[in-house]
């Protein structure tokens, strides 16, 4: 049962992205799109990808500072730290969101490093990448507010009204939730150590201080510095990406770097919904976005469209290589334990 209602929850989602597809293309001249499409200049993309791949190689040496922080007795390679990590971006493409927990799965067998400390330093990375994103949707409208309110007024203008109709409900549902929350805690508190003679409850114990290791592994970073300067290497890079991608459309080559700004902040957040590689909502984003800047809406989901698939297929090349790399020293690992 459970099996099947997972099996279900994956294809609504890739219902949902079909249904934003189709939304993004909808009322368009496919032919335009396509004409569009042929004429990209490809050199640009190329370079796009080559930098795509330098971003992975740098945010794989960021993950690898984080455990590196941890106090596990276990040490991962540089490879084999970066293979894990690109299986799991190549999870993510069919399973949302299941490529975090993946790619530490992955690293525990290759490398033994466990998986609920693995975990937790995904954690602080993704919690880095939001706070990243919010300072990249504050440069947006600094940069450019006229353009980014208009942009927002667009998507939510007609839901303003309810929106303020359901106020009262959401604050009334927020502090049930917060009410229920404190009485767990209490609950917890009051028969920890009865909770501490079950089995199960030490082992979930046991998790959740190796997911608490890996989270704050940030604050025992021997190079903060460095560390930060692959984070600020690996968004320049996703900036890189989208702004080059504009010279390789007639269409498009005219836009500035503000631009280029504002569809890195909102792609991003299209890539972020959990739905397989962002299809769907990337191409909308990227698309409503251009339409902002008087890009038409052919040129725009053309644009989408090419630089998601390159992207998506650099994904499918490195991921599988990894793959591949990783179940090989994953069996060499599982052999020499039997031999030991």
């Amino acid at each position: 049962m459970k099996r099947l209602l997972n099996i279900l929850k994956y294809v609504l989602l890739l219902a949902f992205s079909a249904v934003l597809m189709r939304y993004a293309v909808r009322g368009q001249d496919l032919s335009l799109v396509g004409q569009y499409m042929r004429e990209a200049n490809y050199f640009w993309l190329s370079v796009t990808m080559v930098l795509s791949a330098l971003g992975y190689f740098s945010r794989a040496y960021r993950w690898k500072m984080q455990l590196d922080a941890t106090n596990t007795r276990q040490t991962a390679s540089y490879w084999d730290v970066y293979h894990a990590m690109m299986v799991g971006y190549l999870a993510n493409m069919v399973l949302p969101r299941m490529g975090e927990v993946i790619r530490c799965s992955v690293l525990r067998r290759t490398s033994g490093v466990p998986v609920q400390v693995a975990l937790g330093s995904v954690i602080t990375e993704r919690v880095i990448d939001v706070v990243v994103l919010l300072g990249l949707i504050g440069a947006t409208v600094l940069v450019d507010f006229n353009r980014f309110w208009s942009f927002v007024l667009s998507l939510y203008s007609d839901k303003y009204d309810s929106m303020a109709r359901s106020q009262q409900t959401l604050l009334v549902a927020g502090g049930l939730l917060l009410l229920i929350g404190l009485i767990t805690l209490y609950l917890l508190y009051r028969n920890l150590e009865r909770l501490r003679k079950l089995a199960l409850f030490n082992k979930l114990e046991r998790f959740v201080r190796g997911l608490l290791e890996g989270i704050f592994s940030i604050r025992k970073l021997e190079n903060k510095w460095l560390f930060l300067a692959h984070t600020l290497f690996t968004w320049l890079v996703y900036y890189l990406m989208d702004y080059l991608a504009f010279f390789a459309f007639p269409g498009t080559s005219q836009l500035g770097v503000a631009a280029g700004l504002a569809v890195l902040t909102f792609g991003a957040i299209g890539m972020a919904m959990p739905v397989q590689g962002g299809i769907g909502a990337f191409h909308l984003m990227v698309q409503s976005t251009l339409l902002v800047y008087g890009i038409s809406k052919e040129a725009g989901i053309a644009y989408a469209l090419v630089v998601h698939g390159s992207q998506t297929l650099l994904v499918v090349l490195m991921g599988g290589i990894s793959f591949v790399a990783s179940m090989v020293k994953s069996g060499r690992t599982g052999q020499a334990v039997a031999n030991a």
